[in-house]
This record gives structure tokens, C-alpha cells and sequence, in this order.
């Protein structure tokens, strides 16, 4: 599979989300409470995540480590006064200590939302992250979870692996950060990514799927909340930086 293969994939698949409002929605309140000061987005992509900040009225910075992201994100967001700045990011940098220097505890929250899972070294991208807060930051990472559910949709989108609670937190955790929170999120995603990904065998979320199930977001938030977010497509820990 070539680079630009992967990107085309990555691209349309953030283009069918941008639809899904309101299951951007869902995951922004998910990890409202923990946002404090500034704020700093990893991965921004075409600023899916990043709209519901703005619509909300919180100031944010954004990043993604390719450039023509970048380039989105600064044609999107140029007269946006919320978006603070855009920001070139490579997590899976070995000199990223020098490489963003300026950038080093700068933050008081740094999120990364469907991320990690692309980067080979995630220990090496949850460390840098670290590195990009100040003592006492907040870190919240979502990633997909349960190795079981990997099919062809995982492939296409370059992911190197999923997760579970136990094995997200232990990445916190080599990092001594303290555990604020984890669960799991989207327990109805399960079922279609299943059925899609691994039954029908297919390589791209399809678009009247995802437009399907924004509608039933409100009732999937209550299925969310009556498991107790015991189970879900994807899985969230928020970590403090201690010091």
C-alpha cells in the first residue's frame, strides 16, 4: 500500500465524519471536563474535533503532522480568532525535544483523538506528549479498541494496533502519570465496524452508514451511560502530569 493510497483512505474517511456531527459532538462533551487552560489538539486532520471548540467557544491550538493537513487546517481556521495557532506536529520524532522546542510544556491539556494507534512506537508518542505539557497538564488520548475488532477498515487506515483500558492506562502509566479517568465509548459502534469491516469485508467507513448512525447518536449516548461505559469501539484515558 503506497503513502498516498493511505492518505486518500485517511482523507475521505475524515470528510464522511465531517457529516457526523453529531458523533463529534458526543466525543467533544466526552472529554470537555477534563480540557483546562491551553489547549492543544493532536491530530487534527481537517479540523473535525477541532469545529466543536470553536462552536463552543473554546480557545484551542491545532496540529497534524502532515502538512497538507496543516494547510487545511490554516485555510479552514485563518480568520477564527479561537484557533490560536497551527502547528506542525510528528509525535514519533526522536529528536522531538529539540525539533519543537518552543512548543516543550507549553500546554495544560494535550488531546490526541484517534492517533496513537497510527504511530509504531506509542510508548515513544505518549511520552512526547508529556514532554508538550506543563506540571499538573491534563493528557486525554482516544484509540479503538479490542484487537479483535482489527479488519480490513484498520488496515486502510494504518493502524498499527487496539486497545483496552488496561493496555492504554499502562502507557500512562510508564509515563507516571497519574490515571484520572478511563471507560470505554460507543458500545453501538461495536456492531457496525463488525459487520462492515470484518463480515462484509469492506476498506472505507461508508458514508450513508456513518449518516445512519448520527442520527441515532442520542440513543446510543444512553446505551453508553446504561453498560456504565463498560465496553465500546473505542476507549479513553485521562492522565494528569504529576510534578
Amino acid at each position: 500500500m503506497t503513502r498516498s493510497t493511505i492518505d486518500e483512505v485517511g482523507l475521505s474517511t475524515l470528510d464522511n465524519l465531517s457529516a457526523a456531527d453529531r458523533l463529534n459532538d458526543w466525543m467533544f462533551e466526552s472529554i470537555q471536563p477534563y480540557l483546562k487552560e491551553q489547549i492543544l489538539e493532536i491530530g487534527s486532520g481537517i479540523g473535525n474535533i477541532s469545529g466543536c471548540f470553536v462552536k463552543n467557544n473554546v480557545p484551542l491550538y491545532v496540529s497534524d503532522y502532515s502538512d497538507h493537513y496543516c494547510r487545511l487546517l490554516q485555510q479552514k481556521f485563518d480568520h477564527e480568532p479561537l484557533i490560536r495557532d497551527v502547528f506542525q506536529i510528528d509525535l514519533s520524532a526522536s529528536d522531538f525535544e529539540s525539533k519543537y522546542a518552543s512548543l516543550i510544556g507549553k500546554f495544560n491539556t494535550v488531546f490526541a483523538l484517534n492517533v496513537v494507534e497510527h504511530i509504531a512506537d506509542d510508548g515513544c508518542a505518549i511520552a512526547n506528549c508529556n514532554k508538550l505539557l506543563a506540571p499538573g497538564g491534563h493528557l486525554i488520548i482516544l484509540v479503538p479498541a479490542y484487537q479483535m475488532l482489527y479488519n480490513g477498515f484498520d488496515k486502510e487506515l494504518e493502524h498499527f494496533r487496539r486497545y483496552t483500558r488496561t493496555s492504554l492506562r499502562n502507557l500512562f502509566l510508564a509515563e507516571k502519570f497519574e490515571i484520572i479517568n478511563s471507560w470505554y465509548f460507543n458500545l453501538a459502534g461495536i456492531l457496525g465496524w463488525f459487520v462492515s469491516g470484518t463480515i462484509l469485508r469492506k476498506k472505507e467507513l461508508p458514508a450513508g452508514q456513518l449518516s445512519f448512525y448520527n442520527k441515532l447518536v442520542p440513543l446510543f449516548r444512553v446505551a453508553d451511560r446504561l453498560i456504565m461505559n463498560k465496553m465500546g469501539l473505542s476507549v479513553i484515558t485521562v492522565g494528569k502530569k504529576k510534578g
